[in-house]
């Protein structure tokens, strides 16, 4: 019989420094290791749990990585593929900073739209500017050419 405090230990230790990504949807872990560029070789210490128990949303992924912060276009771009994620910003030990993600109600520049008439993929000055439509299931609008675009699109701009 496995006691309770067996039970309740982590399956990854504590990073000193760096970022926690919680509440990341099971099976989003790996397009978020590759929203950060992350593919092993950086040398940064990161830990991937994917599937464990969630209270908040049933089944949850966790990306840790040590000495590594993300920044706020990483942020927008996590949001779009995990609206429930949070990111935590570890300084010794010790959670510096909680964000709680939010899909934006204008996206710039940071996706492609598919259309390959659209302006955005025509005119090198033009950048691509998308209005969230809705969030669950996510849909949103290129203010351009009014193509409608969703979260599995965006996945795939993103893989």
């Amino acid at each position: 019989m496995i006691s309770s405090s067996k039970r309740d230990e982590l399956i990854v230790s504590k990073i000193r420094n760096g970022t926690v990504i919680d509440h990341i949807p099971a099976g989003r872990a790996l397009a978020v290791l590759r929203i950060l560029g992350i593919r092993g070789s950086e040398g940064y210490r990161v830990a991937l749990v994917m599937n464990v128990e969630s209270k908040k949303i049933g089944r949850k992924d966790i990306v840790k990585i040590e000495d590594r912060v993300i920044d706020e276009k990483e942020a927008s771009l996590i949001t779009l593929i995990a609206p429930s994620a949070t990111i935590n910003i570890i300084r010794d030990y010790v959670v510096t900073e909680k964000r709680h993600l939010e899909v934006p109600k204008q996206i710039r520049g940071l996706i492609k739209c598919p259309n390959p008439q659209c302006i955005t993929n025509n005119d090198v000055e033009a950048e691509s500017k998308f209005t969230t439509v809705s969030i669950k299931p996510l849909k949103l609008k290129c203010d351009y050419c009014e193509i409608y675009i969703t979260e599995d699109d965006v996945i795939r701009q993103i893989l």
